[in-house]
């Protein structure tokens, strides 16, 4: 990459160069070697290596388009530049082996708004050079550095590519410097072009901006220390007015802009972002511990790291203000302009998110309970169950009441845990016996309640049922559980044992705990506590639904106890009235199961404890069955069992007798992964006639149960009537004419019901006359009950968590709705409806994507530590307690939003003040001086109270310099000339921009 001066010659010169070279050559080669007919000849008009960069770099401006005059378009806005959208465009090109990267930044707004809509003017000035002396976005606090230093909206910088060496030598910048000039002559584009140079992190570039008569050079010096003679603005100014050179006798005024910006990093006077640990608590101890059934929430360390307050002075001239190293004007209570931007800890440690992020990882566990609690203790439990539930079964016995403190949770298990306690002592436990009392009756309260067993039985009941008073509407898009439920209380404890109780050991005890409570309850008929009555909700999440199946197995179980109860209270009555009056006459067959019907106000359930066998049937079952099967043509009304109403005054289409709705089985309930193996079975059958006829044949099970009860509770039927109650559809009545002129309604089936083969036709056939309570259970509710139990006894604590999952994201979900709405976020706000929408298709697939989650975990944290931040900040302003409580909120809210905040009234306002007694207060502690606080009231936090000044030394000071002067001669246009001075502890920058007349200089 050495600039060769033969390429610099013109064309002509270089074939007369090749010719010479080519004679001389030939001559001595002929004097040394007479024989010598081969040599080689260097062509000098072949393009080189630098030449196909440049006109690489042309190519890439024309085809952005970047090409000719740029002038004409309007001033950019005030503040435009850090409200605007900055676009860049980028592509690769080589230097020989060289990569490099080749981008435009345009601002745009700006360059949209005026694409091929100027209007250009002969002579103009070039965009950029119009921008070095727009005073309408000087310090910009979130653009590109070039923007901040040179004010330009549009620029194109080449860079090292990546895995490139910098450029460092002189000559090698020399020679981009050359390329860049080349290309901006050759295609007339008025755009500044900069080449990166020196190492990345020192953020130095060289650059040019050429247009019609003038050339702007960008030039730039970085320094590790700021020389003693430029620490001020005196010094400054000479090395400015030194650069332009200007030969006038009288210079225009320099134009000053100064911004010096302070931090605060000392928050040791303000309170801790979290209560003190309860040491006499149950949860004694723990940093942000909370109670059974609440998500903690908040910071354990200073979400706010630092406060930068920038104290500005737009518009200074040269002699107003006086800054040399004796002497400052520039008392940053007196600036006209304050702004405030305040840096945020990275990552704070936040205990929602902590709690998250721990009972995630329980996801990728891959134990199971028995290798975590130990296969000895598993398989005792396991045996310990029976002798459970034949001892507790002394204390349901109905001929006595038992308080139901007599059968709390802790009672419950009470034998099991003496059993371990056998093998394993009690320290080794993970949970102690109060914690796991203390969960398990927050789990299921209905235990402490000191009433009789049968009223706890009519509460659970009544609690089950009014669940759904009022839900939040979360749990709509979710697919949880809602709040109030058992599944959404299980998920908090186990996620808070998890993180404060012993993690993975903990979770799988409380869990085998919780399992051996649900055995117990349905053992003995008792509901299970926070679930609503019904068939499983699909909507929300499978564990629910499970525990949603165990609670309809426990109803029906009920039910058919009670049941039995009537029945043999039935027995007993009809045996004393017999031997009273020693006249035996049948009972009713009708007369027992209705009035059951009518009061449970549900269809029965079959008596039966087995699929094969029918229990609980009347005395004469054998006697009337078979009469019943031939009640169909004698249409006894006697022989009718299971009837619960007469159905809309209709008659049988045969006699005159009224159609009664039957007492029918209840269809039983499924959960969603029942259905999924429904699905699967039925789809396997196939599409031929024999799977189809079988499908058929396996979904009509519920149609055959409902004929064989109208059969029963309608004796003479025939199928017209079943239709005409279960599908009126399908019943189709027309006006005919009679033989003897009248007219008659006349009915019949439907198309699809004379179909041959028709299912329904063959149910109806097959179906005997048996009433419900006689048939097998479409829903054996002992079978369902079982297979639950053995589910959730075989869950990992990995399946469990991802089980649970939904509901603790709901759960954080509407945590960090409550702590927005005390804080009033609008962005977090809008970023908690999001989330919903985002967690609803998250939650919804069987199959989980934990990547996704774990972003979507990451995003949660994310807006607790903006509320934690609001919070702080809130605190060290004192919201509370200020008269001006609704500006500072304000001023708060921006602060989190914003890159940076105007402060109204500078200095002087409201919130000036406050953050003046901040520093005050910081640069008192920092030197053990009195405290604002203690200075009493009459005092004045100002620097002539104390030695201690107000404000610390400003951290950075950068000062611009603007001016338009003739350059290089007197009689040279007058171009805009920029300095921008950056001075901090450990960096001194200069970045000028330096106009000059390239017509007459």
């Amino acid at each position: 990459m050495i600039h060769n001066a033969a390429s610099r010659l013109p064309v002509g010169n270089r074939k007369m160069r090749c010719r010479t070279w080519w004679k001389k050559n030939n001559i001595m080669a002929a004097d040394s070697d007479p024989e010598s007919e081969v040599f080689e000849i260097t062509d000098f008009t072949t393009a080189s290596e630098w030449e196909r960069f440049v006109s690489r770099v042309e190519e890439v401006l024309n085809d952005w388009k970047l090409i000719g005059s740029s002038a004409g378009k309007l001033s950019p806005e005030k503040g435009e530049y850090t409200s605007g959208t900055w676009g860049e465009k980028s592509q690769d090109i080589h230097f020989a082996d060289f990569k490099f990267y080749i981008t435009h930044y345009f601002l745009k707004q700006a360059y949209e708004k005026n694409d091929g809509k100027d209007k250009f003017e002969e002579d103009a000035f070039p965009l950029a050079m119009q921008d070095l002396l727009c005073m309408n976005n000087d310090f910009p606090p979130r653009a590109h550095c070039l923007v901040r230093w040179y004010g330009i909206r549009e620029f194109v910088v080449i860079s090292p590519g990546t895995n490139c060496e910098a450029i460092i030598s002189e000559s090698k910048c020399n020679l981009l410097l050359s390329s860049l000039s080349i290309s901006l002559a050759n295609t007339g584009c008025q755009v500044p072009m900069f080449v990166q140079i020196q190492q990345k992190w020192r953020r130095m570039y060289a650059g040019e901006c050429q247009g019609p008569g003038v050339r702007t050079d960008f030039e730039m010096v970085h320094l590790r220390k700021v020389p003693s003679q430029y620490n001020h603005l005196s010094g400054l100014l000479d090395i400015f007015k030194s650069k332009i050179d200007c030969t006038l006798s009288h210079l225009p005024p320099v134009n000053i802009a100064i911004r010096f910006t302070y931090i605060l990093q000392d928050w040791q006077q303000y309170s801790w972002p979290q209560q003190p640990p309860d040491l006499d608590s149950l949860l004694g101890g723990e940093v942000g511990a909370v109670e059974f059934g609440k998500l903690p929430f908040g910071a354990c360390e200073e979400p706010i790291s630092e406060l930068h307050l920038a104290t500005t002075w737009p518009h200074l001239t040269e002699g107003i203000v006086v800054d040399n190293d004796v002497y400052s004007d520039l008392e940053p209570l007196q600036a006209p302009h304050w702004s405030v931007r305040v840096r945020t800890a990275e990552n704070p440690q936040c205990l929602l998110g902590d709690f998250l992020t721990e009972f995630f990882k329980l996801c990728y566990r891959k134990e199971s309970t028995e290798e975590i609690l130990g296969r000895g203790l598993a398989e005792e439990e396991g045996k310990e169950n029976s002798d459970i539930s034949s001892a507790l079964s002394k204390l349901t016995e109905p001929a006595t009441t038992v308080p139901i403190s007599k059968l709390s949770v802790s009672n419950m298990v009470h034998s099991a845990r003496k059993h371990i306690r056998r093998h394993r002592r009690i320290d080794e436990s993970p949970l102690n016996s109060d914690l796991l009392s203390s969960v398990l009756l927050y789990l299921f309260p209905d235990a402490a309640v000191e009433k009789s067993s049968e009223n706890s039985k009519n509460k659970t009941t009544q609690a089950n049922t009014c669940g759904k008073v009022e839900q939040d509407k979360t749990s709509d898009y979710l697919k949880s559980a809602p709040s109030d439920s058992l599944t959404y209380r299980l998920a908090l404890c186990i996620c808070l044992v998890n993180y404060t109780h012993g993690g993975l050991r903990a979770v799988a005890h409380l869990w085998q705990e919780f399992v051996l409570e649900l055995r117990y309850r349905w053992e003995n008929s008792y509901l299970i506590y926070g679930l609503v009555g019904g068939p499983p909700d699909l909507r929300c999440c499978l564990l629910h639904q499970k525990l949603q199946m165990m609670n309809c197995c426990i109803e029906r179980k009920r039910a058919r106890d009670e049941a039995r109860k009537v029945l043999e209270g039935s027995k007993e009555r009809e045996c004393k009235v017999s031997s009273g009056y020693q006249n035996s006459r049948p009972i009713s067959e009708s007369a027992a199961p209705a009035s059951v019907t009518t009061k449970e106000g549900k269809s029965w359930d079959s008596l039966s404890d087995s699929e094969d066998e029918f229990f609980e049937c009347l005395s004469d079952q054998g006697e009337i069955e078979a009469p019943q099967r031939d009640g169909e043509r004698d249409g006894s009304k006697d022989k009718a069992e299971g009837r619960l109403h007469p159905y809309n005054n209709m008659t049988l289409l045969n006699s005159t007798e009224p159609l009664y709705v039957p007492v029918t089985q209840e269809p039983a309930p499924m959960t969603e992964d029942l259905l999924e193996e429904q699905s699967e079975v039925l789809a396997k059958l196939g599409t031929s006639a024999e799977g189809s006829h079988l499908r058929a044949r396996m979904q009509s099970a519920c149609l055959l149960s409902d004929m064989e009860s109208f059969k029963a509770a309608n004796p003479g039927c025939v199928l017209e009537d079943f239709v005409r109650w279960y599908s009126p559809r399908d019943y189709i009545e027309e006006e005919v004419i009679d033989e003897k002129g009248n007219t008659v309604v006349k009915g019949m089936l439907s198309a699809r019901m004379k179909i041959p083969g028709n299912m329904w036709v063959e149910a109806w056939e097959t179906a005997r006359v048996i009433p419900a309570r006689r048939q097998k259970r479409l829903f054996d509710d002992t079978k369902e009950a079982e297979k639950v139990l053995h589910y959730l006894a075989m869950l990992k604590p990995a399946e469990l968590t991802r089980l649970l999952l939904p509901c603790i994201l709901h759960a954080a979900i509407l945590k960090l709705k409550e702590e927005e709405s005390v804080e009033d976020i609008p962005s977090v706000r809008k970023h908690i409806q999001q989330a919903i929408a985002q967690a609803s298709k998250l939650l919804h697939p069987t199959s989980q994507d934990f990547k996704k989650l774990e972003d979507f975990i990451n995003q949660l944290m994310a807006m607790e530590a903006v509320i934690t931040q609001a919070r702080s900040l809130k605190s060290k302003f004192a919201i509370s307690e200020s008269e001006s409580a609704d500006e500072l909120k304000k001023f708060v809210s921006l602060l989190l939003e914003e890159p940076e905040v105007v402060v109204i009234g500078a200095g002087q306002g409201p919130t000036g003040s406050i953050i003046h007694r901040l520093f005050v207060n910081a640069q008192r502690g920092t030197t053990l001086a009195p405290l604002d606080e203690d200075l009493g009231h009459d005092s004045k936090p100002t620097g002539a109270s104390t030695k201690v000044p107000d404000f610390p030394f400003p951290a950075g000071r950068e000062i611009l310099l603007r001016t338009c002067v003739p350059r290089p001669t007197p009689y040279s246009k007058a171009l805009p000339q920029r300095l921008f001075c950056v001075l901090m502890k450990e960096e001194f920058r200069l970045a000028g921009a330096f106009s000059s007349d390239t017509s007459f200089f």
